[in-house]
C-alpha cells in the first residue's frame, strides 16, 4: 500500500527532475547563456585536457536525461509506488539530479573547483544506486530498463566525466604533473578509467549500460586526441585500448554469468575417483 512517505519520496523524484532538466536547458547554453564548454575560461571544452572527450560525446546526455525523466514518472505509477526497490532508490536519484544541477551552476558561476567535489559527490552517489539496483531486482523488462538502465548510464559516463573534471580544475589551477608530461598522465588516467569498467562488470556480472556509456567516452577520447586539435598518439592509444578492455571483459563476465549451473548426478553405485 502506497504510503504519505511513498508521496513525498515520489514528488521529490519529480520536482528534481524538473530541476534537472531546467538546469541541462540552461548549461547547454539553449536558454542565452553560455554553454557549459565555454564556461569557466573553457577549462571543460573537448581540447582543454588530454582525456578530455570530444564533442560528440556529450550528445550522451539526451539519452540519460530522457531515462532520468522516464524514471520520474516510472515511479509514480500504482504498482512502483510502494515497491522496495523504489523506495531504497528514489532520494538516491534524487540527490543524483541536484547534484547534477549544482554542478551545471558550480560551473557558470565560474567556481570550477567546486565543480570537483559536487561531481566526486554524484559518482558516489550513483555507485550507491547501482549497488541498490543490484541488491533489489527489478520488477520486470521495463523496470530493468528504465531503472537500472538509466542508472547505469549516468554513472558510465559521470565516472569518465569526473575523471575529465579533475584533469580539467588540476591543469586550470596550473598543475605541472611532478615532471610527468600531460600525455603520461592521460595514460595513467585512461588506465583508471579502464580499471573502474572492469570493477563496474564484475560488480554489476556484466552489466552492459555502465559499460556502454563509459566506453562511449572514452572511445571519444581516442577521437579527439587522433583526429582533433588536441593531438596525443599515446593518450588516443591509451583510449582504444581502454575501451576495448571495458567491453571485452563486460561481455565474457556477462556471458559467464549467464549460464546456468549444471551439477553431475551421482548414480548409486559410481565410485568416486
Amino acid at each position: 500500500m502506497r504510503e504519505t512517505r511513498d508521496i513525498v519520496r515520489q514528488v521529490t523524484v519529480g520536482a528534481s527532475a524538473v530541476i534537472a532538466v531546467v538546469g541541462s536547458f540552461i548549461g547547454s547554453g539553449a536558454a542565452g547563456g553560455t554553454p557549459i564548454q565555454d564556461a569557466a575560461g573553457g577549462a571543460l571544452s573537448a581540447t582543454s585536457t588530454p582525456i578530455a572527450p570530444d564533442s560528440p560525446a556529450f550528445s550522451i546526455w539526451s539519452v540519460i536525461y530522457l531515462g532520468l525523466i522516464a524514471y520520474a514518472v516510472w515511479q509514480f505509477l500504482p504498482k512502483q509506488s510502494s515497491a522496495e526497490r523504489h523506495r531504497r532508490l528514489g532520494y538516491w536519484v534524487a540527490a543524483s539530479l541536484i547534484l547534477n544541477a549544482a554542478w551545471i551552476l558550480s560551473v557558470q558561476f565560474d567556481l570550477l573547483p567546486l565543480s570537483l567535489p559536487i561531481i566526486a559527490a554524484l559518482l558516489g552517489v550513483l555507485g550507491w544506486a547501482f549497488v541498490l539496483c543490484l541488491k533489489f531486482r527489478p520488477s520486470g523488462a521495463i523496470d530493468a530498463l528504465v531503472t537500472d538502465g538509466t542508472i547505469g548510464l549516468y554513472l558510465g559516463w559521470v565516472s569518465i566525466a569526473t575523471a575529465a573534471n579533475a584533469a580539467a580544475v588540476f591543469t586550470a589551477a596550473g598543475f605541472e604533473g611532478f615532471g610527468l608530461s600531460p600525455d603520461v598522465w592521460a595514460v595513467v588516467v585512461l588506465a583508471v578509467a579502464s580499471a573502474v569498467g572492469i570493477m563496474l562488470a564484475i560488480i554489476g556480472h556484466g552489466r552492459i549500460a555502465p559499460a556502454l556509456s563509459l566506453s562511449w567516452g572514452i572511445a571519444w577520447v581516442a577521437v579527439g586526441r587522433l583526429t582533433g586539435e588536441l593531438m596525443s598518439t599515446p593518450a588516443g592509444i591509451a583510449a582504444i585500448v581502454a575501451t576495448a578492455l571495458i567491453i571485452v571483459v563486460t561481455a565474457i563476465i556477462r556471458l559467464v554469468s549467464s549460464r546456468p549451473l549444471h551439477s553431475s548426478a551421482v548414480h548409486p553405485g559410481a565410485t568416486a575417483s
